[in-house]
């Protein structure tokens, strides 16, 4: 995605490169090192049940994550797009707020509903008193937020670009 932006998209291009860092690395950090700590027994973590449940930190954060990264990125590249400096123009017609909230909401919601249903199937296809390893668990939610930082900040980009050839 960065290699395709044009020497006329410098702006934008720096506006990615730093907001990309700006997401990763926090998200990353947080969404590890607060599991691990939250977690009391490393070896009894389940998916739903219990004071150990992982749900409680993944869930939320992939409702929340994607939407609010896709918010702000989407914000901060229609402002530069409106200023001149982003190497594209939006349509006239374009109701710029409906469109952030919707794809926002439709991110948030998509992939909430996505791991949801990832984590029922492992839920059903596991004995019923397994309990997953808190170490592990706790560096999947930390790559886990790492991917969906890197995701929610390209692809909203590239829907705006595709606006402007509509």
């Amino acid at each position: 995605m960065l290699k395709e932006l044009k020497s006329d998209d410098v702006r934008l291009r720096k506006l990615v490169q730093r907001n990309l860092l700006f997401y990763l690395i926090p998200n990353v950090i947080a969404n590890t090192i607060i599991p691990y700590f939250s977690f009391k027994k490393f070896d009894a973590v389940h998916l739903f049940q219990g004071e150990n449940c992982v749900a409680r930190f993944l869930l939320p954060m992939a409702l929340l994550l994607p939407f609010i990264i896709t918010f702000d990125i989407l914000k901060k590249t229609i402002a530069l797009s409106e200023e001149g400096k982003a190497g594209f123009v939006l349509p006239e017609n374009f109701t710029k707020n409906k469109f952030m909230f919707k794809m926002a909401g439709a991110n948030g919601v998509i992939t909430s509903s996505v791991i949801l249903v990832f984590m029922l199937l492992v839920q059903f296809s596991v004995p019923k008193d397994y309990s997953f390893n808190g170490d592990l668990l706790a560096i999947l939610l930390g790559v886990l937020a790492g991917t969906l930082s890197v995701v929610f900040t390209l692809w909203p980009i590239k829907k705006v670009k595709e606006l402007k050839a509509a």
